[in-house]
């Protein structure tokens, strides 16, 4: 179960942002805008102060240069117009040149960088929905660009952070609810304080524990925090003693639990044995959970160039095609109506995602509805 995603992003590219800008200079944008809008006035103003200055200064001074000049020389008042309007062509040509450029160059630089500067300011506010425009030359694009990337990815952060809380709190409230409802039953007299009733009470708390325990370890894995061993894994052992430990499960439901071994599996991979069957566990569980009585579940190994692959395939119920880039989502569950009552955590599969990506290696999965599914643990191999 997940919290929808009530984060409403404004989308300010284009030319959405440019009409916040000029929406911005009657105060009645986007706090975003008002804020573009402000500095933008202050660039201008100062802009136009400096120019302003720099035609009286230019304008006057080579009055007078045409004055002393022509006075010095022996000219009358056409030389010293001809003389003043040379020297105000020369004067102001390259200066306006000059500003020409650097209008350019505020367009290219300045600008994008006021945006950044602004939307800063929004994100120091917690407003993470802001983007700036992805414009500007050379270096300073893909400043805006790796900038809106930064945001998305800390959006996407947000949204996991407060989907993972509400998570929690839904998983947790009902192995609690009923561990309340238990022991205050047996307290009222509404339950006997029998083996039964205690054992029932006993095993929402191990569900209870399994929890906590399984969110521990996919935060450390996340993180990057898992403490593994980096040990020679024999890959046909590793297969054997997965199937071994659940043969008893799948014989009791029917399911025919086999190993294939397509070649001698030559190189072993590095890693943390005890985590490595933890993934497979929680895949052979999972392929034992979705199919029923006269099925079959298959672990099969072999190797691809220098990887090894571990392919765990059942002949399920199957995945449907919606629902398949989010199997390896925390406390994703296939069968909407199914609840706690299976002992699944439902994130059996995250932490197998994570375990192998603590390996370098990857888990995929394909399936069909109706047809089964296949889990493929892809994992480098090891020469020495």
């Amino acid at each position: 179960m997940t919290e929808p995603d009530n984060i409403s992003r404004r989308d300010w590219s284009g030319h959405g942002w440019r009409a916040n800008r000029w929406k911005s200079a009657r105060g009645d944008g986007p706090p975003l805008a008002r804020e573009w809008g402000t500095r933008r006035r202050r660039i201008v103003r100062g802009l136009a102060r400096v120019v302003g200055l720099m035609v009286l200064l230019v304008v006057g001074g080579m009055a007078v240069l045409a004055f002393l000049l022509t006075r010095f020389y022996g000219g009358d008042n056409h030389t010293t117009l001809l003389v003043w309007l040379g020297g105000m062509g020369l004067a102001l040509g390259l200066p306006v040149l000059a500003l020409l450029i650097g209008l350019r160059t505020v367009r290219g630089y300045l600008l994008p960088l006021t945006d950044i500067l602004a939307a800063i300011d929004a994100v120091a506010a917690g407003d993470l929905s802001v983007r700036v425009l992805e414009g500007g030359w050379g270096e300073m694009g893909r400043f805006s660009h790796a900038f809106n990337r930064m945001l998305d990815e800390l959006e996407r952060t947000q949204r996991q952070r407060r989907n993972l809380t509400a998570d929690v709190a839904h998983e947790l409230r009902t192995p609690l609810h009923i561990i309340q409802g238990n022991l205050e039953g047996m307290l009222d007299g509404v339950y006997p304080s029998s083996d039964e009733q205690i054992e029932a009470t006993l095993q929402e708390a191990r569900l209870l524990a399994r929890l906590v325990d399984d969110l521990r370890t996919l935060s450390l894995a996340e993180a990057g925090e898992l403490p593994l061993r980096h040990d020679q894994v024999d890959v046909a052992e590793l297969l054997a003693d997965a199937a071994t430990s659940f043969s008893g499960q799948a014989e009791s439901g029917g399911v025919d639990l086999r190993v294939v071994l397509v070649d001698d599996l030559s190189l072993p991979v590095v890693g943390d044995a005890d985590r490595l069957d933890q993934v497979l566990g929680n895949l052979i569980a999972n392929a034992l959970r979705h199919t029923p009585s006269g099925g079959s579940v298959s672990l099969r190994g072999h190797m691809e160039q220098d990887r090894v692959l571990i392919h765990v395939a059942d002949t399920g119920t199957g995945i449907a095609a919606a629902d398949l880039p989010f199997v390896f989502d925390r406390f994703w569950r296939g069968d909407r109506a199914r609840t706690h009552e299976d002992g699944s955590s439902g994130l059996g599969l995250s932490i197998a995602s994570q375990l192998v990506q603590a390996h370098d290696g990857t888990l995929t999965v394909q399936s069909e509805v109706g047809q089964g599914t296949e889990f493929v643990i892809s994992l480098p191999g090891s020469a020495g």
